[in-house]
């Protein structure tokens, strides 16, 4: 199974329409697998008890009202679908009300992604469910006695998916990246394992496909010093094609396991880059040879391997040798 690569716009468009077909057609030019987006409808996903409303941002006077300007109409998902079909890419969303699964339902999502804050959300979960999509399930906020719970709740009914290991932190700093957990979920749930990255760095994804993780999700940006809340957890476009290169060079590497006790295809190398004793003086016949007069020359076969230096110490020269000579068996005695 190879790596499934998913590059997640989230807000990174700003509300914008046209910049999120631009990410579209960006994306689909790294050769991730997927683009993935966040579908919000805020009257049904919110209330003004939220907690977290507060001001946020220029043209925004509330959190509630930024999460206003970010939704699209339902005519406009279904152009976002069309569009990620179109170049090749895998359309993934994840909704925070049941009212957006109806509107991805018609989109013709391919995949539902459950977002760390949705994972306890069972009502959610059951009409996610329902249309029987793939899912794949975030845990970031969640300790295992809560995924337990919901991985029951899947598998109760017959749910297919997977689960990525991910710190809920912008960015992701490298003491909390968990990426030890990788195997934990693996051995803990034996589904489909992968890593959400908030890291915004390269050799996290690739440090996580090299543990095993067979997805692999992180944001990007056009810019980082665009406006956003993931702006500083992302990677550019350009380190999102570094990065899938990267994830392909150690597919292809785990694919191919080197045998160590097998050095046979290095043969002829070896005769070129190991070498022979040679001295390192001009010496006389009846010299009794020491440490100090050897020195190893390439390349190997034309005297006496370096590797057996000891057995020439205190051996006895036949004959006259130059300095840089090669010690040979007939020169010894």
């Amino acid at each position: 199974m190879s790596v499934f690569t998913i590059a997640e716009i989230g807000q990174a468009h700003d509300g914008s329409l046209g910049m999120l077909h631009a990410y579209i057609d960006a994306v689909a030019k790294t050769g991730v697998d997927a683009i993935k987006f966040q579908t919000h409808m805020a009257d049904a996903e919110s209330s003004i008890h939220e907690p977290f409303r507060v001001q946020f941002s220029k043209q925004d006077k509330t959190r509630f009202d930024y999460w206003k300007r970010m939704e699209f109409s339902q005519e406009q998902w279904i152009g976002i679908g069309e569009h990620c079909k179109e170049v090749g890419l895998t359309f993934i969303s994840s909704p925070f009300s049941n009212a957006a699964v109806d509107v991805l339902e018609q989109a013709g999502v391919a995949i539902y992604k459950v977002g760390s804050g949705e994972v306890t959300n069972f009502l959610l979960l059951r009409k996610i469910v329902d249309t029987a999509k793939p899912i794949i399930l975030s845990s970031g906020m969640s300790s295992f006695d809560e995924l337990d719970k919901t991985v029951a709740f899947l598998e109760r009914h017959k749910a297919k998916f997977s689960i990525l290991q991910c710190t809920t932190s912008y960015p992701t700093q490298p003491k909390d990246y968990g990426l030890n957990v990788i195997a934990a979920l693996k051995d803990r749930y034996n589904v489909p394992v992968g890593f959400s990255d908030h890291s915004a760095k390269i050799a996290t994804g690739i440090a996580a496909v090299a543990l095993g993780a067979k997805m692999l999700e992180f944001h990007v940006v056009f810019d980082k010093k665009q406006f956003g809340p993931d702006v500083s957890s992302s990677l550019t476009i350009e380190e999102a094609s570094a990065l899938v290169k990267g994830v392909k060079a150690i597919e292809e590497a785990m694919a191919n396991p080197v045998d160590k006790s097998d050095n046979s295809n290095f043969s002829e190398v070896k005769q070129i880059f190991e070498k022979s004793l040679a001295v390192n003086k001009d010496l006389t016949k009846g010299h009794v040879l020491q440490f100090h007069d050897l020195e190893a020359k390439k390349p190997k076969g034309y005297g006496i391997d370096a590797s057996n230096y000891e057995l020439v110490i205190g051996k006895k020269l036949k004959k006259d040798l130059k300095q840089w000579d090669f010690l040979t068996e007939d020169t010894i005695h």
